[in-house]
């Protein structure tokens, strides 16, 4: 007697997420199928062994759902018919093997886990990733065998060349490609010998990017700018004060509430890994801020009304509107720029990259790493390697100046 089911296995991803899997016992042993989704756990019926309506895909899961659960029974059904011995184990390697998913296939589960998970910001980047090599290949379902060596440096020669795009733009396309192969050889779709990555094959070498800040003196410049018009001058503010905050990113700038200064620091959780910051607020940051005090006399309130409205328990519209926000802080900020003659693009990023530069070799780094929020020190140091300077300057210096 054999028994077939819809579980929730207990191995959670890095995201939190519980993977959901056929469970095949014949014979007291027990294999697993997964179907290639991850939920929340809350989103899991344990008594009905399916997602809950509450899901946003709870129709599409529960169909692969019920398909792999029929699958799984054609062929338990097929073996008693025939008097056949067959496993769990045999069984599960059978329902794999049919109706296997092609690349795009994949990918789309891939973006599905990205949806599930909240990363709005992924999904979408990845998603036009995803669309711009089907465009490229030309076809709506692709093997896993026919995405070969020489495909893919086609499609890089075509991002570089046709596309114009940087080296670390093709490189990127290479990290989604290499996913979505991994993911179809993680669940049993494809086999690694048409792996096309490797020794041999297609190297993913991420090129070191050119970080560009501003000088003591080009800050100055936005310190103490004139002519402005006010909406210029309210993105030269929120750029300062990403800057005198060690460069914290916009997404973070623009969601401050006056609630987040207490007792003379900022204290924080940054919206990209939820750590939680605390910094002295530096005199200029406090009479920066102190323009915007009389705005609001709601601790609740932002510090700068860009996004005032914005529902922030919803990550896709938080996520579009700080899109937005930021692409017109950057053109004002490059309007900034031409006014004061900084032959440099200016823009919200660039705050950060101009802390790096200024502190160059002035800050120890693991001091730099606390400021900057980093995990691994190995990321300050990456990071910071454009802007350290002085050794080699000076090795130069002794070597030539004789």
């Amino acid at each position: 007697m054999a028994t077939v089911q819809a579980v929730l296995r207990k191995k959670r991803n890095a995201q939190n997420l519980f993977p959901i899997a056929i469970r095949i016992i014949k014979d007291r042993r027990a294999s697993f199928i997964s179907i290639g989704q991850y939920i929340d756990q809350k989103y899991w019926d344990e008594k009905n062994r399916r997602v809950r309506k509450s899901h946003p895909n709870s129709s599409r899961i529960n169909h692969l759902i019920l398909t792999k659960l029929t699958q799984a029974n054609d062929k338990l059904l097929e073996a008693e018919i025939n008097e056949d011995v067959i496993s769990a184990s045999h069984i599960r390697e059978n329902v794999k093997g049919t109706n296997k998913l092609d690349f795009f296939g994949v990918a789309e589960l891939h973006l599905e886990n990205l949806q599930n998970a909240e990363k709005y910001r992924q999904y979408q980047t990845q998603k036009g990733r995803i669309e711009k090599f089907k465009k490229f290949t030309g076809q709506n379902i692709l093997h896993f065998k026919e995405i070969t060596v020489f495909l893919l440096k086609n499609f890089e020669s075509y991002i570089l060349n046709q596309e114009k795009r940087k080296p670390r733009t093709a490189v990127n396309y290479m990290i989604l490609i290499r996913k979505i192969f991994n993911l179809a050889i993680s669940e049993g779709i494809t086999e690694r010998t048409s792996y096309p990555f490797g020794k041999g094959k297609i190297q993913i070498r991420i090129p070191e990017s050119e970080k560009i800040g501003l000088s003591i003196e080009e800050v100055k410049k936005m310190e103490n700018a004139r002519g402005l018009t006010e909406a210029q001058q309210h993105a030269v503010n929120v750029w300062l004060t990403s800057f005198y905050f060690a460069g914290i990113r916009v997404s973070d700038v623009l969601q401050l509430k006056w609630s987040d200064f207490k007792d003379g620091r900022l204290q924080y959780r940054m919206n990209k890994n939820q750590k939680l910051v605390s910094l002295k607020v530096p005199k200029k940051a406090q009479l920066l801020i102190d323009q915007y005090a009389d705005l609001s006399s709601n601790k609740d309130n932002l510090i700068f009304p860009y996004l005032k409205g914005t529902d922030f328990n919803n990550v896709k519209e938080t996520l579009v509107r700080v899109r937005t926000v930021t692409r017109t802080l950057n053109r004002r900020l490059q309007l900034v720029s031409n006014h004061l003659k900084i032959n440099k693009k200016l823009s919200m990023h660039i705050a950060r990259h101009t802390f790096g530069n200024i502190s160059g070799d002035k800050i120890p780094i693991q001091m730099l790493q606390k400021l900057y929020r980093h995990s691994s020190i190995t990321t300050t140091v990456a990071y910071q390697a454009s802007f350290m300077k002085k050794d080699t300057d000076d090795a130069l210096d002794r070597v030539v100046n004789f």
